[in-house]
């Protein structure tokens, strides 16, 4: 199924932490943190402005960005667990 976000909303999926400590522990599923990382599936076109113009959206799909805690709302598409958030949650883009 194709999805577009609208507007200035992102469609992220997360990357996927670390099974194990740097000391070599091994972190079970309900010790984990959801990770604040992931990549940019797809984007809106964009908000507009007070003139009705588009304001440029600053990512673009294929980005790894950083976002915040609970930024985001979870939804499962082709069966996969994505997030829907706008581009201000987004902190920003890791090279």
């Amino acid at each position: 199924m194709a999805f577009t976000p609208l507007h200035d909303r992102v469609l992220v999926e997360r990357v996927e932490s670390e099974e194990k400590t740097a000391g070599g522990l091994i972190i079970p599923d309900s010790a984990k943190e959801k990770p604040a990382e992931g990549v940019v599936v797809a984007v809106g076109a964009g908000a507009k402005d007070e003139d009705g113009e588009r304001v440029a959206m600053d990512v673009k799909a294929g980005d790894k960005i950083l976002f915040g805690k609970w930024s985001g709302t979870e939804i499962t598409l082709d069966g996969k667990e994505l997030l829907i958030m706008k581009e201000s949650d987004i902190m920003g883009i890791i090279a």
